[in-house]
């Protein structure tokens, strides 16, 4: 998709909320590229989460970084893309937004046993079930005043990506006004 409204998107949540599989749906939907997120960890993070040792923030800089300059030559090339990242703090998706203002984010919020049953069934994936409890208490809801809507992850990836892009198309005609 190549305009001057090219969605950009973040679909974030702690792991096993259903990222990846949203955000690719999500992304079929908008003929947007989409970026798995988790493939831009440099190989030291990987390492920390699989031997389940929980990131810093300055752990989370750099790729933080690689996620809004990603997002930034986007914005610039006019294309959409939707990402898969956590984004669990507000300071983060500040890092985000930093590099395209009109981002919009996509937080899709679960109960714990629907993420420790997701955790345990997912097989391949370096993030040990173990470190939920860390995300889960980093995680700061995203405000009032962020372009971002909250979704039930218990609903199934289609109907979740459907209301997505709903609200984006509603928020691209009544963009938010800054105060």
């Amino acid at each position: 998709m190549a305009s001057a409204s090219a969605p950009l998107v973040v679909v974030m949540g702690v792991s096993g909320c259903g990222k990846s599989t949203v955000g690719k749906l999500l992304a079929r939907s908008l003929r947007a590229e989409f970026l798995e997120g988790d493939e831009l960890h440099p190989p030291r993070n990987i390492e920390r989460m699989a031997s389940g040792i929980p990131l810093t923030d300055s752990d989370r800089r750099d790729w933080l970084l690689e996620i809004a300059q990603q997002l930034a030559d986007a914005r610039a090339g006019r294309h959409a893309l939707v990402v898969s990242c956590s984004a669990l703090k507000r300071g983060y998706r500040d890092t985000l937004c930093s590099a395209a203002s009109q981002l919009a984010f996509v937080h899709l919020h679960a109960g714990r046993e629907l993420l420790e049953a997701r955790l345990l069934a997912r097989a391949d994936h370096f993030m040990p079930g173990s470190l939920l409890e860390s995300q889960l208490q980093t995680l700061e809801m995203p405000g009032p005043d962020e372009r971002a809507i909250t979704l039930d992850a218990m609903l199934p990836a289609a109907q979740i990506a459907a209301q997505a892009a709903a609200w984006l198309a509603q928020t691209s005609r009544n963009p938010p006004r800054k105060p």
